[in-house]
């Protein structure tokens, strides 16, 4: 009889595989006393009400609104990283459901502060700007200013903020039905062993070895979503509809017009990616031929297009060989770069294996106060694991570099920028392997995961973008958003990103419905542009020197201190031009012939 592998519960994992939050609560008691006593401040912001026009009494604000936010941000992180580690825990979700209450209400409390500044003449706030009170705030005023067209009256404002937490209900409805709800049975892995199905394993099994693994684990784990598409599509449709109300709300011409205003992004960059990625997909077509021709297969489909092709190499790494692999692979970004992260991966920065009910995916979760956190459902046979470590150590030491060298008010990096720095050490990572190959098979084999790397990251999440790009715009049109229509825009993406020699399971259809990044509307897309970045940066710094290096770590220190696009024609690239994503597609064309000569 197979042997049955169930995942441990939060209770059994060892306390050294797990985080240490004690940089921001020693404890959970801490945290009920810092949460009691932040609370009491919230109506305390009643007292300037009015008085925005005189520059004492804006400055006393805006200190008083810096210092509630960044004490917020320290109380809600601790409640999220607790309700990650297991995520049907009660008393964590009650934690993380009473900090998201609060924030509302400060949310609401706050909401004059804008539109009573709007409200000032321009000549008003040229003077307020320029007085010595505000200095430290210039930069946030400015960018308070800018939003002045779609700012509401007061009122208004209070409405909308009283509706932030209803706001996020479809998100919360979709993960917990799929974080925690959902139950997709065991599946006999390559080895004979039962193992459980869920969000965090289901990678491990598409890189099996074994077609038929490979194969039920993916009809099995659709089967589940097939199962419950009504309500997984309500939740979608719910998100795209409350983007939508915002954007008419606040007199934005659409709502990727509102998303990408933030960042003060041209739209343009948006849909320049989607043209040069389809303009490229031959070449991905050459590669799926390639994969299918390689490992015999009459069809290929989705479930084949994970496992490695060249499956005989030994890729398991344990933690500290994950972790030893990353720090030497990072050794031209500095001595001091690298002594940090080497802490951080050996210490308790990292919640490393899976639980019963923890979150699935990683993430990094820096915050001012606190250690830059790393959640993983590290598998030591994924080798994927290795490099999705190092995208969030990347993260973790942009928040390290950020928070030491900016204000609390400037230190948070936007993902548009995030998404470069976390990019970026997986460039070095690959380059490394690459360059340490024993042999041409070696060789190869690290060739087809960075080209895997670089489909997954811009032309798999270019096709999310442009997913989407379209329900919000049917939307917008008040074309309705049923669970076939949903399946039907994604099945003509398929068959685009694909090709016509790929065979496409109905299921895959389904995928629309379970990618988490689509409730956060509009930022899959800088996956893609941020290693487009990454591929330009990486081999400034590698084929640079001094200059080249300190314009890169100054980018990291740079948090959002200025706009993204700034950030980085500072650091050495221009995205506002479409040769950063010309330049990583040419080069995935490249690896796609490199790879087609050394496997014949």
């Amino acid at each position: 009889m197979a042997k049955t592998k169930k995942l441990p519960p939060r209770s059994k994992a060892k306390p050294a595989d797990t985080w240490d939050l004690a940089s921001l609560f020693p404890s959970d008691a801490e945290w009920e006393k810092a949460f009691s006593a932040w609370e009491k401040q919230v109506s305390k912001y009643e007292k300037f009400r009015g008085k925005l026009d005189d520059p004492k009494q804006l400055a006393a604000c805006l200190r008083f609104d810096s210092k509630l936010d960044r004490d917020a941000e320290r109380i809600g992180s601790y409640a999220f990283l607790r309700t990650a580690e297991d995520t049907a825990n009660s008393t964590h979700q009650r934690m993380q459901g009473r900090f998201q209450n609060v924030a509302s209400r400060a949310g609401q409390a706050a909401s004059f502060i804008r539109p009573e500044l709007l409200a000032l003449s321009d000549a008003k706030l040229k003077k307020l700007m320029a007085a010595k009170e505000l200095a430290p705030y210039r930069l946030l005023l400015e960018r308070i200013v800018r939003y002045k067209p779609h700012t509401l009256s007061d009122k208004e404002e209070r409405l909308l903020a009283m509706q932030s937490e209803m706001a996020h209900a479809s998100d919360q409805i979709f993960r917990q039905l799929t974080d925690a709800d959902l139950r997709f049975g065991f599946v006999e892995n390559e080895k004979g062993e039962s193992v459980e199905l869920s969000n965090s394993t289901f990678s491990l099994f598409l890189h099996s070895p074994k077609r038929s693994v490979r194969k039920q684990a993916f009809h099995q784990f659709y089967d589940q979503y097939q199962g419950h598409e009504n309500s997984l599509a309500a939740a979608l449709r719910g998100s795209v509809q409350r983007d939508i109300y915002y954007a008419r709300a606040r007199d934005y011409d659409s709502a990727r017009g509102m998303a990408l205003f933030a960042d003060d992004v041209p739209v343009s960059v948006y849909d320049n990616l989607i043209s040069a990625v389809r303009a490229k997909l031959p070449a991905l077509y050459r590669y799926f031929d390639l994969r299918k021709r390689r490992m015999k297969l009459k069809e290929l489909h989705h479930y084949d297009t994970y496992v490695p092709i060249l499956s005989d190499l030994d890729v398991r790494h344990t933690w500290e060989q994950a972790s030893a692999k990353i720090l030497a692979s990072l050794a031209p970004l500095g001595d001091q770069y690298v002594s940090v992260l080497e802490s951080g991966l050996r210490g308790r920065w990292c919640d490393r294996y899976p639980n019963q009910g923890k979150q699935s995916g990683a993430f990094s979760a820096g915050s001012f106060d606190g250690d830059p956190f790393i959640l993983m459902n590290y598998q030591p046979d994924v080798l994927d694991h290795v490099f999705t470590l190092a995208h969030e150590a990347g993260h973790s030491m942009h928040s390290y570099y950020s928070s030491k060298h900016q204000p609390f008010e400037y230190y948070d990096y936007v993902i548009f920028v995030a998404e470069v720095a976390s990019t970026f050490n997986e460039q070095l990572l690959s380059r490394h392997m690459m360059d340490s190959a024993g042999s041409d098979q070696e060789r190869a084999y690290l060739i087809n995961r960075e080209i895997d790397a670089i489909r997954g990251t811009i032309i798999r999440q270019t096709m999310f973008a442009e997913f989407e790009k379209v329900i919000h715009e049917l939307a917008e049109a008040n074309e309705p958003l049923t669970v076939e229509r949903f399946k039907q825009e994604y099945r003509g993406l398929l068959e685009a990103y694909f090709g016509p020699g790929f065979a496409i399971d109905p299921q895959l259809e389904l995928e629309c419905l379970r990618i988490p990044h689509f409730y956060r509307a509009f930022y899959v897309y800088k996956y893609a542009t941020g290693l487009s970045a990454a591929i330009a940066l990486s081999e400034r710094v590698l084929s640079g020197g001094k200059p080249e290096l300190d314009a890169y770590l100054s980018f990291l220190k740079g948090g959002c201190s200025k706009y993204p696009l700034e950030l980085l024609r500072d650091a050495g690239v221009d995205m506002t031009s479409p040769k950063p994503v010309a330049t990583a597609l040419d080069r995935f064309e490249g690896l796609v012939d490199e790879l087609d000569g050394l496997l014949g």
